[in-house]
């Protein structure tokens, strides 16, 4: 048999600074240390079948992130989770295993919460809609095919704030997926740019969502599913 599972987990603390590549090599090695039933790639070189849901970019912590695995015997789901996460460094933790719901290539945004850390959150507040004010929002943006210049404000003019003690959080919503993306660390540097100063910004990804604004998450299907309701 096979059988194709979601794997959900957190990335946070230092394991924000863990790159997708140790990222995929760190998961590989908790299933080498669960001896998990898993289903391998056929030929010369053969690895675990193994695929993430829009990646996550170095820096960025992630709550709500996903893996997809295929295994070739049932297993009890709380079992898997535990075996993992016996083999997985302490800021990655797996809370769910799901089947799959949605295609993790049908992604197309993403929601962020950039925490901004300040002593006086109302008055970054002011400033941060003193930059949403500007006529344009110009950055560099890096992509495949070399830099362009991008007017950024259009992706962030919807973006909310919420005054925290010692931290403002800024929300906002943008494209994300295999298609390309708006960075929200754009922002910060255009900020900083107009600002004329350093922003110390942490930034966590919390949701992803399709082209029609559905929610990617965990849905258990047929109650096969496993949730560990203390960490959602």
């Amino acid at each position: 048999m096979r059988k194709d599972v979601r794997v959900w987990f957190s990335k946070t603390g230092t394991a924000r600074y863990i790159s997708h590549l140790d990222l995929n090599r760190c998961m590989s090695r908790a299933f080498h240390k669960a001896k998990l039933p898993l289903w391998y790639t056929e030929g010369f070189n053969p690895h675990v079948f193994l695929t993430f849901a829009a990646p996550l970019s170095l820096g960025f912590e992630g709550r709500h992130e996903s893996m997809d695995i295929r295994l070739i015997e049932d297993m009890p789901y709380p079992e898997l989770i535990e075996k993992l996460n016996a083999g997985l460094p302490h800021d990655i933790r797996v809370w769910a295993v799901t089947e799959p719901e949605m295609k993790g290539n049908d992604v197309a945004n993403a929601e962020y919460i950039l925490r901004l850390e300040c002593e006086d959150p109302a008055f970054e507040k002011s400033e941060m809609q003193r930059v949403l004010a500007e006529p344009e929002l110009t950055v560099k943006k890096h992509s495949k095919k070399g830099e362009k210049i991008v007017d950024i404000k259009p992706y962030f003019e919807n973006m909310t704030f919420e005054e925290k003690p010692n931290c403002l959080e800024m929300t906002v919503r943008l494209p994300a997926g295999n298609q390309g993306g708006i960075n929200p660390t754009l922002f910060v540097d255009a900020a900083e740019r107009v600002l004329n100063r350093e922003l110390l910004v942490r930034v966590e990804r919390t949701r992803l969502f399709d082209s029609a604004f559905r929610e990617f998450k965990a849905i258990p299907h047929r109650k096969v599913g496993a949730i560990l309701p203390e960490v959602i």
